[in-house]
């Protein structure tokens, strides 16, 4: 009996300590490798990837597997470069990240709106379509992952309405992932977490802390979307950070509202400021020559040609200093 007592108290006490064994832990979700750098990738098979911005902001890259004109700003500010096309390699990632997902076991089977409801760290899945309102809270320290599996009957659309997301205790919205076997709709809505959509991405108002990923087009009306930093190993994301221009801190790898609309020599990143001295330095490339020359009045001493290289905006004048009798031809604003 003696010796029964003492092993149920050394069993009793290794529980408490945590050295027993326990289940498996919970499931990370797939690492998205070069994939994981975009806020928007619209990975579309055959060169048809498409991204649209409509009064959004977006902060963070967008990356289409369509050719430049297939992505589309209308008066859309992006904080981020915008790659197009991306290379086959971001989307195979994308490809084999979705498909790794359908091998994650199921915690808890969900039904309903999800309005009212707190949810701990673990895998959960909808059979078939999710259409979702309200408030749903994600309670977790920050290395806890949420993984929500949409349409693992086979088909299912997540489509969310005045839907909301609160993170407590600690977790992070870069740590919930949303995979969804067909399109993923969100509309007025305050969305935490990165969707893999099997179909096109549609996101109306409202605001969305993640990143949007899908197989076919994303489409972006009006919502201020801030995507999470790349990174090769999955649950560590982190929001991406806005660019802090104008402080005289150099290139930030940044153009914000996408002042270069293509031409990097165009872009508002600093390049080669440095503390307190903020801006653009040694100009953008873009100074013109301006050449001038000075008729000398009638007995006056002729004087040289003068050539001088300014920056768009600057005024040139010259002027005959040597006798007062000069007039300058070249004196103006440069176009």
């Amino acid at each position: 009996m003696l010796f029964k007592a003492r092993f149920l108290g050394i069993t009793g006490l290794v529980l408490l300590a945590g050295l027993w064994p326990v289940a498996a832990e919970a499931a990370t979700a797939p690492g998205l490798s070069s994939a994981s750098s975009f806020a928007i990738l619209s990975a579309a098979p055959g060169g048809g990837g498409a991204v649209t911005c409509t009064n959004g902001t977006i902060t963070g890259d967008i990356g289409s597997s369509g050719l430049a004109a297939s992505v589309v700003q209308t008066s859309c500010a992006v904080t981020g470069a915008i790659i197009a096309p991306v290379s086959a390699q971001v989307v195979a990632d994308f490809n084999s990240a979705y498909s790794a997902y359908t091998a994650i076991p199921c915690d808890q089977t969900l039904s309903g709106t999800l309005a009212g409801t707190a949810l701990a760290p673990g895998v959960y899945c909808f059979p078939a379509a999710a259409t979702l309102t309200g408030m749903l809270t994600l309670d977790g320290p920050a290395t806890a992952t949420w993984i929500f599996k949409i349409g693992t009957g086979g088909t299912g659309a997540l489509t969310g309405t005045a839907f909301s997301v609160v993170m407590a205790g600690g977790g992070t919205p870069c740590n919930v992932n949303w995979w969804v076997a067909q399109a993923a709709t969100m509309t007025d809505s305050q969305f935490a977490g990165t969707i893999l959509a099997g179909a096109a991405i549609t996101l109306t108002r409202g605001t969305f802390t993640g990143n949007a990923l899908a197989s076919a087009a994303v489409t972006v009306k009006g919502t201020a979307l801030a995507g999470c930093a790349g990174t090769t190993s999955p649950g560590k994301g982190k929001l991406k950070a806005h660019c802090n221009q104008g402080v005289g801190n150099g290139p930030e790898g940044c153009d914000p509202g996408n002042s270069n609309q293509g031409n990097p020599a165009r872009s508002n990143d600093e390049l080669g400021g440095t503390p307190g001295d903020p801006g653009r330095q040694g100009g953008n490339g873009k100074q013109i020559s301006v050449s001038g020359s000075i008729t000398p009045a009638a007995g006056s001493i002729p004087i040289a040609v003068a050539k001088v290289d300014v920056k768009r905006g600057a005024e040139v004048s010259a002027s005959n200093k040597g006798n007062g009798h000069g007039k300058s031809t070249a004196k103006g604003k440069s176009k």
